[in-house]
């Protein structure tokens, strides 16, 4: 008996050991990836400031130059060594709101018609259609602006709505000057198509995700499909139709070969949106391979840094409706 308890004794002995090893193995591989989750986490934050530190380093020489004015001078003179930076500022900010513009309604119409109205047999087809928008380099985008877009809107829409608000006060202004294919509203309208992929794909995915008893719900009590869709749809996945609209906000700020090709490239500020323009990524892909002086490069430098605070300014906004939202709801 006392042989059978010691052989006892030592097999539990030996399961308390090696059950012992498992948990310094587990905790050990707890450790290492506790430690490596936490250095990706803080690679993230060390990558951000020296981007951010990087742009401030460059842009000083410029903005020691030129002080506040850079941000409200339109002049670019890389002979003169006069540079401002309001008409890239201008360019950027009205492409991106033409094209917010167009494709926010456009995509949540199209993202509707997927989730609800569109035959079982079509909407795998369109999906991917409109998933393959967003595959297209925008080198081709620019290309087929160039080529084919902006020929047509020289000959047939641009004449167009010169005719027809050409006596309107406020559109007169907008819609002014010769037809020369190329502008800023080909930019914002080339950005909208590029836009419109993100917005349509994350908007049908949260409009799947609408619980389809409240659909039903609505329908019984006799709401048509707008109603359904303005009081239902749109207030049940409002977070993450915004998260959606942010995206391709994004996406249209900081986009460079597609706007370069169509916008004209013209460092001025018109009110008309048919005039040639520039944008901050335009104007640094286009000139900084030949920005000779040091001046002209901070310069250059100094864009990218008021893009970065542009977009950052953007994000931030956007966090915060979020947050108001998600409070409201409770």
């Amino acid at each position: 008996m006392s042989e059978v308890a010691l052989k006892d004794a030592g097999v539990r002995e030996a399961e308390v050991i090696s059950r012992s090893a498992v948990l310094r193995r587990l905790r050990l591989n707890d450790k290492i990836f506790h430690g490596l989750t936490r250095a990706a986490a803080l690679a993230v934050l060390a990558l951000l400031s020296g981007v951010i530190i990087a742009l401030i380093l460059g842009a000083a020489p410029a903005l020691g130059t030129f002080g506040i004015g850079f941000l409200f001078d339109q002049s670019w003179n890389p002979v003169t060594e006069q540079f401002g930076a309001l008409a890239p500022i201008y360019g950027t900010l009205v492409t991106s709101a033409i094209a917010m513009l167009i494709a926010v309604p456009v995509g949540l119409m199209i993202a509707f018609f997927l989730t609800e109205l569109c035959p079982m047999a079509l909407r795998r087809p369109i999906g991917i259609a409109i998933e393959l928008l967003a595959g297209i380099p925008s080198i081709i985008y620019g290309i087929w602006g160039l080529f084919v877009f902006a020929p047509f809107l020289q000959s047939y829409v641009q004449p167009f709505l010169i005719d027809l608000f050409g006596s309107v006060p406020v559109l007169s202004t907008l819609f002014a000057g010769p037809p020369y294919g190329i502008g800023m509203l080909t930019a914002g309208l080339i950005l909208a198509i590029m836009v419109l992929p993100f917005v349509t794909s994350i908007s049908r995915d949260v409009f799947d995700a609408v619980p389809p008893v409240l659909k039903e719900a609505a329908y019984g009590v006799g709401c048509t499909t707008w109603e359904v869709f303005r009081h239902v749809v749109l207030p049940f996945t409002r977070v993450g139709v915004i998260g959606g609209c942010m995206l391709g906000l994004g996406r249209a700020l900081g986009e460079t070969m597609a706007v370069t090709f169509v916008i004209g490239n013209a460092h001025h500020v018109s009110a008309s949106l048919f005039a040639p323009g520039t944008t901050i990524s335009a104007s640094i892909a286009n000139e900084f391979t030949e920005a000779v002086g040091d001046l002209y490069t901070s310069s250059l430098i100094a864009l990218g840094l008021i893009l970065f605070f542009i977009t950052f300014i953007v994000l931030s906004i956007a966090r915060y409706m979020l947050l108001r939202l998600q409070q409201r709801a409770g």
